[in-house]
């Protein structure tokens, strides 16, 4: 994933109503920019970080910039726009950067399924082949060098595992991979200490056959790209 042009850099100096920014330019321009991430955001938006972001040529954008990457004071790099998860996986299952799935012809986003009236993020076929059906979740938070899902509790996040646990019952192949959008994070872990429900669910769901994947992004203000697999552990 490259960005045209590439991001520029900014100060932040906070965030707030959920969607908003306020940042310093080095020319000591004063900007409000959009934040595509509803959720805690935890350690990624602490005051005098540089965040990188993009500008829109849409002229209907109330802010046209939007929060793409924090580069923290103590060098990682964490991208905030959640919105960016399912591309970088969906270029990279293209690319066949991702051996897991290195027999799939075919990608579909957003298909309707599931018995709780959901979308996968990614459904992957081909010939010979069962279908695979991938979650993706963004993985930003950080705590002593391992990362974990979810930042606060999720009822959507539960729904997700119990949809993958019915398809992985009916025989078709059920993931849920995690991109870990941190550059600090070296393994990562269900959050049972934040959402005790998701972690049982979890457990459930891979007792059932849903596969749990990992991959870490790599991150500069010229791009993305998915990296190293890194290992999970359901309770930490």
């Amino acid at each position: 994933m490259e960005f045209h042009p590439p991001l520029r850099s900014a100060t932040l100096i906070r965030r707030y109503k959920r969607f908003l920014a306020d940042v310093i330019t080095p020319e000591g321009e004063t900007l409000t920019i959009h934040c595509a991430n509803t959720g805690a955001m935890t350690g990624c938006a602490t005051p005098g970080d540089t965040v990188w972001y993009s500008t829109s040529d849409n002229p209907k954008r109330k802010y046209p910039n939007s929060w793409e990457f924090t580069e923290t004071q103590n060098g990682h790099w964490i991208c905030v726009n959640t919105l960016r998860a399912n591309d970088l996986v969906a270029e990279a299952i293209k690319q066949n950067a991702i051996s897991e799935f290195s027999e799939y012809k075919k990608i579909s986003r957003e298909v309707k399924y599931g018995e709780e009236r959901s979308r996968i993020d990614l459904l992957l076929q081909a010939e010979q082949q069962v279908n695979c059906y991938i979650e993706v979740k963004s993985v930003t938070l950080l705590q002593e060098n391992c990362g974990y899902f979810p930042d606060a509790v999720t009822t959507r996040g539960q729904k997700h595992l119990r949809e993958l646990q019915h398809i992985a019952e009916q025989g078709q192949r059920a993931v849920l991979f995690f991109a870990v959008l941190h550059s600090g994070i070296k393994q990562v872990a269900a959050a049972a200490h934040i959402d005790h429900n998701y972690s049982s669910l979890l457990e459930q769901a891979q007792n059932s056959g849903v596969e749990v994947i990992c991959y870490q992004a790599n991150m500069t203000e010229k791009g993305m790209v998915l990296g190293d697999k890194l290992s999970f552990i359901l309770n930490d």
